[in-house]
């Protein structure tokens, strides 16, 4: 059975990257998996200026609107990096929170897919089509935490 999942507040929100679940990379902390993605598509840019202002807003929502703003000059390198930047965070995350770990765990081999209707690329798209990457980043933290040994397995089978 496929998981799909997309807003925070249904079931598996917590592998979205709205939901509130704070991470801490290059020595400073970030509100969501949101935050930082959306701040580093300005680091060494002429606009590096919104990293710090996309890191202070309040909701993801707002850090999600900052970044995608069209008039912001993204760096040049963005498309080369994006998915390594996205799949840090989400490592970053998973291994910060054993809670949510837990459910990323629990879900065994099964496919994950972010169920966005707008999103071809991060998700899978009105039609099911779209590439999701993020289900598929998803899919490979959950690999690697079961392969490294990192995960703490009384916590994820005591439910």
């Amino acid at each position: 059975m496929i998981i799909y999942f997309y807003k925070v507040e249904e079931p598996y929100g917590c592998f979205s990257n709205f939901s509130l679940h704070d991470i801490c990379l290059q020595g400073q902390d970030w509100l969501t998996v949101e935050h930082y993605y959306q701040a580093q598509k300005f680091v060494g840019s002429a606009d590096e200026r919104l990293v710090a202002a996309i890191r202070a807003v309040p909701t993801p929502q707002e850090a999600a609107q900052l970044g995608r703003d069209p008039s912001h000059r993204m760096r040049p390198d963005w498309e080369a990096v994006k998915i390594p930047i996205m799949r840090k965070a989400v490592l970053t995350k998973f291994l910060a929170h054993t809670d949510i770990q837990a459910i990323l765990l629990a879900t065994g081999d099964r496919v994950i897919v972010e169920d966005s209707a707008t999103d071809y690329y991060w998700g899978c798209g009105c039609d099911r089509t779209g590439q999701n990457y993020l289900g598929k980043i998803l899919m490979s933290v959950r690999s690697e935490i079961f392969s490294a040994g990192w995960a703490d397995q009384n916590s994820i089978f005591s439910s």
